[in-house]
């Protein structure tokens, strides 16, 4: 199959080894992976600040860069979420009504993809280490994931799987909400990560990037000896 990845803004900035990873997965799964270097931003930062029309100028981008795609996979339910759930209201009254749902049903986040659409759940990867698994609220509420990670964990040579306490629950993030409401955020955050040091995980893995990045700013500053990795990290590793 071919396939488009599209990564999103922060991962290619600040976590890029995901990037490659996901496309080190995809390969392992038999597709034929292509990146258009044109890519930037889905759009949705400045849309849930409220610039709805900055953020539309975005969106067109990103439906003009992947026009020809047979599919988009996103390493972020976040960013996928945000694709298929909420392009029909930037787009709504518009004429290219149908342009815009043709996009939003070639999306799909990366474990949704590889479960549901590939019906691969074994890359013969290899991880040594107790990880903790955290539900992002984008993965669950705008995705409708929630088996697919974990039943990919599970086929992870010498990787032992543990549940975190209150797992559905926000890791704070939010996106520009842990900025307007920081006392809020850093407290779900803390009591996120404080669920994953009673179980001795050694490291934290999710679907999205974003809140393990706000999650790592918690355990870093309080020393722990947590690390967070995303999901296509330990699926890319021991071949």
């Amino acid at each position: 199959m071919n396939v488009h990845v599209f990564i999103p803004c922060f991962i290619d900035q600040l976590y890029p080894d995901a990037g490659f990873n996901t496309i080190k997965v995809l390969e392992r799964a038999g597709c034929k992976v292509h990146y258009n270097p044109k890519q930037t931003c889905c759009g949705q930062p400045a849309f849930n600040a409220g610039y709805w029309g900055e953020s539309k100028e975005v969106c067109n981008k990103f439906i003009d860069d992947f026009q020809d795609a047979e599919c988009i996979v996103i390493p972020s339910a976040s960013c996928a979420g945000f694709v298929k759930n909420y392009y029909s209201k930037i787009y709504d009254n518009t004429p290219n009504q149908k342009d815009i749902k043709e996009v939003q049903s070639k999306v799909f986040e990366l474990s949704d993809f590889l479960i549901n659409q590939l019906k691969i759940d074994d890359l013969g990867a290899e991880f040594n280490g107790k990880v903790a698994y955290h539900h992002s609220c984008a993965a669950l509420r705008e995705c409708n994931i929630r088996k697919e990670p974990k039943q990919l964990l599970s086929k992870v040579t010498g990787l032992e799987l543990i549940e975190i306490k209150d797992n559905e629950t926000c890791c704070g993030f939010g996106g520009t909400f842990s900025v307007k409401f920081e006392g809020i955020s850093t407290a779900m955050g803390e009591q996120k990560v404080n669920n994953v040091v009673n179980t001795n995980a050694e490291y934290l893995v999710s679907t999205d990037l974003s809140c393990l990045m706000h999650l790592n700013g918690i355990i870093q500053k309080n020393g722990l000896n947590i690390k967070s990795l995303h999901l296509a990290d330990i699926l890319a590793s021991g071949y």
